[in-house]
């Protein structure tokens, strides 16, 4: 499975579950462990694990199992590592604090479900 289909599978399933400001980018010429950051915010530590859990159960249904999963226990900043692809679901605080967006700020954003939305809307 290519790293933009991991991406779409994160993206679709971070949205079914109302995960907001969500963002992509492709790390791949900066990083020499991933391809695609996905960044994420949910309101609340519980929608934070929500989020994560139904990213993970997607992957499994399309094959591809998290090869780990970190803080979803505190859910604050979950990590889940899908080889190539690499989901950050954050609270509110927690993006702020680490500002994932800014210390990756070289790598260029790829489209996600959000950007063509975002477009179509009137």
């Amino acid at each position: 499975m290519t790293s933009a289909e991991k991406m779409r599978i994160a993206v679709e399933a971070a949205l079914d579950v109302k995960a907001e400001d969500l963002l992509a980018l492709d790390v791949s010429e900066l990083s020499s462990f991933a391809d695609v950051f996905v960044i994420c915010t949910g309101r609340s530590d519980r929608q934070v694990r929500a989020i994560a859990e139904a990213i993970e159960q997607a992957a499994k249904r399309a094959g591809q199992p998290p090869l780990g999963v970190e803080g979803l226990q505190e859910g604050r900043w979950v990590l889940l590592d899908l080889d190539d692809v690499i989901v950050h679901v954050f609270d509110p605080e927690a993006r702020a604090h680490y500002d994932i967006e800014r210390l990756w700020s070289d790598a260029p954003r790829l489209p996600t479900a959000t950007a063509t939305a975002e477009k179509a809307a009137p």
